[in-house]
């Protein structure tokens, strides 16, 4: 299935990014749990038909959530930024598809309680199967 292929291939890019390693303590499929470190997890995904006449695609969309901890609103405006342009940059050839075009659509930054922070990036990708 080309989404949960795009979402592995998605999880492994980010997680080998050195300066979200730096910054990331976990990086999981989902967003369940509390947290001591800051964390980034694919927080839901869905997809629909992009095949071509020839070619089996979809079209994904995939949000991201990434949780800190801190009282600034702006604290982690560098973090998002990196995490947006690592997204932005994965490769267009793997194993199971190739990624035809990627795109930022919407975001979603919130206080919760404890001082928990939690900002949500969603994206658009259109892929082809091979």
């Amino acid at each position: 299935m080309l989404e949960a292929a795009l979402r592995a291939a998605l999880l492994d890019w980010l997680r080998t990014d050195p300066m979200l390693t730096a910054r990331i303590g976990t990086f999981r499929e989902e967003a369940t749990g509390p947290i001591t470190r800051p964390m980034l997890a694919i927080a839901a995904s869905a997809s629909r038909d992009w095949s071509t006449k020839t070619e089996s695609g979809r079209e994904v969309r995939i949000a991201i959530e990434h949780r800190s901890r801190g009282d600034a609103p702006d604290g982690d405006l560098e973090i998002l930024a990196a995490i947006e342009a690592r997204v932005l940059a994965l490769p267009r050839e793997h194993d199971t598809f190739t990624l035809v075009t990627s795109q930022f659509l919407r975001a979603r930054n919130e206080k919760r309680s404890h001082n928990l922070r939690s900002s949500l990036l969603e994206f658009r990708f259109l892929v082809l199967a091979g």
